[in-house]
């Protein structure tokens, strides 16, 4: 049985710097640290940075990161160097949505919804 989202994964072409600049994302450490993989908690869902051999990229699957003020962390995720790659949109019943490139070629897409309870789903 599928249990939901456990972890993303992110290629970096420079693990350094994407650890570094994803400490500020997410204003955390990590909890897994090595030169083959940095891994996060986020809200009980692994953020993973894998180095070397892996393309970085816009296309394929997108994972959203819940918000709870989609132009605030806009604001401050850009500021941080990300650009808008895909406008704020409403995708109905106030739910809202955003496409951020980071500064190392994936994007970072973040989702505001006030429908959703995390606590329902454990």
């Amino acid at each position: 049985m599928i249990q939901g989202l456990r972890t993303v994964i992110y290629p970096v072409k420079d693990l350094a710097a994407a650890k570094d600049w994803y400490v500020k994302v997410f204003q955390t450490e990590p909890y897994f640290d090595q030169p083959f993989y940095v891994g996060f908690n986020i809200g009980g869902f692994e953020l993973g940075l894998l180095p070397d051999g892996a393309t970085p990229g816009k296309a394929g699957s997108l994972a959203y990161w819940g918000v709870e003020d989609i132009e605030a962390e806009v604001k401050r995720i850009t500021a941080l160097g990300a650009t808008i790659h895909g406008d704020i949109q409403d995708v109905g019943e106030g739910i809202q949505t955003v496409e951020l490139a980071d500064p190392f070629g994936n994007l970072l897409c973040l989702i505001y919804n006030q429908h959703f309870d995390v606590k329902a789903v454990r």
